[in-house]
């Protein structure tokens, strides 16, 4: 683990901005000054909009953690779960991570080291290797029993029901849970009694899945990559909207190749290349929609061999 001479090198604006945040921190009493003997460094990442983001940089502890092997769900399934409702609602939890406390064990290990000195979490801090099942499984604890008609992705919940009525009913019932547990929503970002919602990164609503606008924008103004990371990035981006795009695999497979074990950091990028890269922004550029299935009629399965 980082020693506690392990500070980061700073400028006097990154301290400036390291200081703020600790303060701001220690005001809403989520840290707390520490004598622990672990600490991890911190990083200070830009924002576009030229402010600053506070990390912990946990990977040295996250590689002695033992993982929680508890089941996060999948974005694909919450969404088709939505169905054909009439009516959506969107949760948002103020710092989600931030209303979970840790126990004293828990809070020695999250240290972590500044200019400033050696601090502390009181409550979950982002980047720790566990947090997202551990908020998960205090979520699904939450909404246990409302499986028809509330659903959520970490700290994101959707409740969503097919009347107004039902759904007055069942906002209601998820705030009273809510507010029992002690957790708070972020009022700016809740949207009520939509019949469209932006949720896991698309546009969902009267039966109808769309990828989000913006998103769809960033992978057509996507510039060509150029080395291994930048392709990984892009069929990232781009593959979570496979479902799009039909025959993803095969539109992807020039650039997915250059990906291989074996294949030089800095691509080759040819004309194979370009076309798939064109091919792919130009399929989500169509604004494509799909619809919802209705599990009460019949399917038909269409498989293709694999090698």
């Amino acid at each position: 683990m980082t020693s506690h001479r392990a500070r980061i090198l700073s400028t006097g604006k990154t301290v400036q901005d390291l200081e703020r945040e600790v303060q701001d921190m220690l005001a809403l009493g989520v840290i707390q000054p520490s004598s622990s003997p672990w600490a991890s460094p911190v990083l200070l990442v830009p924002k576009k909009d030229g402010s600053i983001r506070f990390c912990v940089d946990y990977r040295k502890l996250n590689a002695i953690t033992v993982s929680d092997a508890y089941s996060m769900p999948r974005p694909d399934e919450l969404l088709d779960k939505l169905g054909g409702a009439r009516y959506l609602t969107t949760l948002d939890l103020t710092k989600g991570y931030w209303q979970v406390p840790l126990d004293q064990e828990a809070r020695l290990k999250s240290a972590f080291i500044t200019p400033l000195g050696l601090y502390e979490f009181l409550v979950l801090p982002f980047g720790l290797k566990g947090a997202p099942a551990t908020f998960q499984r205090l979520v699904d604890q939450l909404l246990r029993g409302m499986e028809n008609c509330a659903l959520a992705y970490i700290d994101d919940i959707c409740v969503f029901s097919q009347s107004w009525e039902d759904h007055v009913a069942h906002v209601s019932q998820v705030l009273d849970r809510l507010r029992e547990a002690g957790l708070t929503v972020k009022a700016g970002k809740c949207k009520v009694g939509m019949a469209e919602v932006s949720y896991l990164g698309h546009k969902v609503g009267s039966g109808c899945l769309k990828p989000e606008p913006a998103k769809v924008e960033a992978i057509r103004d996507w510039p060509v990559p150029q080395t291994k990371k930048q392709v990984q990035a892009f069929i990232g981006m781009a593959g979570y909207y496979r479902r799009f795009v039909p025959n993803f695999s095969s539109i992807a497979a020039p650039i997915t190749e250059l990906c291989r074990k074996g294949r030089p950091d800095r691509v080759v990028w040819t004309e194979q290349c370009q076309r798939a890269l064109c091919a792919l922004k130009g399929a989500l550029a169509k604004a494509p929609v799909l619809v919802n299935p209705d599990f009460d009629k019949p399917f038909i399965v269409f498989t293709d061999a694999s090698d």
